[in-house]
């Protein structure tokens, strides 16, 4: 037998391909605005035929779907996976596990590493790191400083996500707060430029003002009032007029007011928009009123807000003034969150739960499971530019979603893969679960279990 395949390679290709398939029956098809049922079949890593009644089609997995949905993989395009340098939070490996489980098959992780990603070299090493390690497709920003421009113009632009700037001092060192330095930035890059905008000055002075009141036991729910809405929208239409003047690609990450959204437009398809918004889910999720019970827990930069600004985030992402949906993924250990005030870091783990999360307001009746798919898969993909992903299409990459819409379970410490190992929303009952994801044609999750064997693959851009 082995003789007649060598003779015969147009056999062999032909098994290789059976062997390396998947056939997806019945589904509930999520995708492009509509909702069809159908079959769809995997060769290898990409998705080979979208069609009904495929049952006579050889492969060598079938999948039952009947009764659930195939969503395209979700694409966060804001993470802080940790690597290298404080990998006692997560790291590339655990986080982008807790990913897959979540339905995120793609993630763009951010510079704020130790040390910063401020050169090509270091840059290199991370996509080196996630080659070998992470289960899900990736990409990572350039960091921007004060003093790197020069080097941020070597940017390989389809092969890295784009450019993060901090206009803010969220984390670190990363702070650009020379005017001159970001005209160069915004006139010179060639590429996307994603911020994080809160103006520094009015931070500070807020800063100075509650620690002379309360000292360091400044109570957490100020932290709305001290990085609040003015610092926000003063950082923001900053950036905007820095993008019109110059005609930048410009990407304003994690809004948390509703001032902000009048920034953005909503008249113009997203392929052609040049400024455009993400809304993060703890944004959509929390309020003012949450602080009471979670504390520290829910303490992130931009601040958790007011409830009107919760619902006029929710709105920005209906009416399209708001472009993506994404999670600011920033895991701590439960340590150093569970500090005073000024001691505990800002961030949470929120990777695993952001698909699951945003089904629970299709349960409530507060968004569509066409809206979803376009703000977590589509919409990510045109933005960024992303080749082959972001859509279910023939000839696209197998990047897949099985969800069970009607499968409940709680959010425990004993279900959470975060290597920080706990989640503002434990304890959270969730009424969907992800059931099978495909990361690059790869069963990488299935039914509760990580299913190792091959990594995922590097994000590429089609872009000029």
């Amino acid at each position: 037998m082995l003789n007649l395949l060598v003779r015969n390679p147009r056999i062999l290709v032909y098994l290789c391909k059976v062997m390396n398939s998947t056939l997806i029956l019945n589904a509930k098809i999520i995708n492009e605005g509509k909702i069809v049922e159908g079959d769809v079949l995997i060769k290898g890593a990409y998705i080979e035929k979208i069609g009904s009644d495929m049952q006579s089609i050889r492969s060598n997995q079938v999948v039952d779907a009947r009764g659930k949905i195939l969503m395209p993989g979700a694409i966060d395009d804001q993470v802080h996976f940790r690597e290298p340098g404080l990998t006692h939070k997560g790291n590339i490996s655990t986080e982008s596990r807790a990913a897959v489980a979540g339905g995120v098959t793609s993630f763009m992780e951010m510079p704020n590493t130790v040390p910063p990603v401020f050169t090509q070299e270091l840059l290199e090493e991370k996509y080196s790191i996630a080659s070998k390690n992470s289960l899900a497709n990736y990409s990572f920003f350039i960091g921007a400083s004060n003093d790197n421009l020069e080097e941020v113009l070597k940017t390989n632009i389809k092969k890295v996500c784009g450019l993060k700037i901090f206009m803010g001092s969220s984390t670190g060192n990363l702070l650009v707060d020379n005017e001159k330095t970001l005209e160069g930035f915004f006139s010179r890059f060639p590429s996307l430029i994603a911020t994080h905008c809160e103006h520094e000055p009015t931070i500070r002075r807020n800063s100075e003002e509650f620690k002379a009141r309360f000292g360091e036991d400044v109570p957490i729910h100020e932290h709305m009032n001290i990085r609040n809405e003015d610092a926000c929208y003063r950082s923001s239409s900053f950036a905007v007029e820095l993008a019109k003047k110059h005609g930048t690609k410009l990407h304003i990450l994690h809004i948390s007011t509703a001032k902000e959204i009048s920034l953005f437009n909503n008249s113009t398809p997203l392929e052609k928009k040049k400024i455009t918004a993400e809304a993060c889910i703890h944004h959509l999720w929390f309020n003012e009123k949450d602080y009471a019970i979670l504390g520290t827990k829910i303490k992130w930069n931009p601040a958790i807000k007011t409830e009107k600004d919760q619902r006029a985030i929710l709105q920005g992402v209906l009416d399209n003034h708001i472009d993506v949906i994404a999670t600011d993924h920033a895991p701590h250990t439960l340590e150093e969150k569970n500090n005073s005030y000024f001691k505990a870091p800002s961030g949470g783990p929120l990777v695993q739960h952001s698909v699951v999360a945003m089904l629970e307001f299709y349960h409530q009746r507060k968004i569509s499971l066409e809206k979803i798919v376009e703000k977590m898969s589509h919409s990510p993909g045109i933005l960024f530019q992303i080749e082959n992903r972001g859509f279910i299409r023939e000839g696209y990459f197998a990047d897949l979603v099985l969800v069970d819409l009607n499968k409940p379970w709680i959010v425990s410490k004993e279900n959470i893969l975060a290597k920080c190992g706990w989640s503002p929303l434990e304890g959270q009952t969730f009424q969907s679960s992800i059931e099978k994801t495909w990361v690059s044609g790869h069963l990488a999750y299935d039914s509760g279990k990580i299913r190792e064997g091959q990594p995922g693959q590097r994000l590429l851009f089609a872009r000029t």
